[in-house]
């Protein structure tokens, strides 16, 4: 038996393979990490411009994404206080509003809190303490736009979207879900357009401020109300409970107060 048949020569020539596969493996991965962290940023801002009215996939060119997103100023809000971190506590934090992200931190105990049962509407099990958000302005400084992300459990899993406002903090310009483990069909309509098409238009908060805008079945009227998913009641009440968890005052109802001063 030559030596190339042998048990050792097999291994050899099986260690070698494996080692040249790590090395295209990692090298490929290192490569095309930029390109995916692009991709990965270039699919918010498409999100976050669509939640606000801003974008069409089917008629704007993806080239000009960049400079519509330009318009925006992605800022951390605390949430607890309800206030923007300024720039010692960005520091300190080692915290870079450009490239933040919340749902990598929602797990770690030095950036987020647990909810309990009472608390925990959503099904998030735990609340990040600073978020970010993203504004327009107009020439004067006046705020125009307010993207604001949203998040909670649906039918199968936790759907993450943006939930768009006007400068007034409490008109809805428009939402968007773009991670979701709905079914196809029913609690999937989430992304289609014909539901998202209901929301522009509608008050989050009622004369007293308290947070009146809801998911209901059957042909929702008035200002306060979006009509449920055909068939989906589950997913319909997950998207209620994440706005009233989210607009409320453990997520960004202090926040909008201060801003508007309502």
């Amino acid at each position: 038996m030559s030596s190339k048949d042998s048990v050792g020569g097999t291994l050899k020539v099986a260690l070698l393979l494996c080692v040249v596969c790590s090395i295209f493996i990692s090298s490929a991965a290192v490569i095309l990490k930029p390109l995916q962290e692009a991709n990965k940023t270039l699919d918010r801002n498409k999100n976050i411009l669509a939640a606000a009215g801003m974008y069409d996939a089917a008629v704007t060119p993806e080239s000009e994404v960049a400079d519509l997103f330009a318009q925006f100023t992605p800022r951390i809000v605390d949430l607890d206080a309800g206030e923007f971190l300024d720039e010692t506590r960005l520091s300190a934090l080692g915290i870079d509003p450009a490239t933040y992200d919340q749902r990598a931190v929602q797990n770690a105990a030095e950036f987020s809190d647990a909810l309990s049962g009472e608390e925990d509407i959503a099904g998030l099990k735990r609340r990040v303490r600073y978020a970010t958000v993203y504004l327009v302005s107009d020439a004067n400084g006046e705020i125009q736009d307010i993207v604001l992300p949203i998040s909670g459990y649906g039918l199968w899993g936790t759907m993450y979207g943006y939930l768009a406002l006007e400068g007034d903090g409490n008109t809805v310009k428009g939402i968007g879900y773009y991670d979701q483990k709905e079914t196809p069909g029913l609690g999937g309509e989430v992304v289609n357009p014909r539901w998202k098409a209901l929301w522009p238009g509608k008050q989050v908060y009622d004369q007293n401020g308290a947070v009146a805008l809801s998911v209901v079945k059957g042909g929702g009227q008035g200002i306060h109300q979006v009509d449920g998913l055909s068939g989906a009641s589950l997913t319909s009440r997950g998207v209620d409970n994440m706005i009233e968890f989210w607009m409320g005052p453990m997520g960004f109802g202090p926040f909008l107060d201060n801003l508007t001063n309502r």
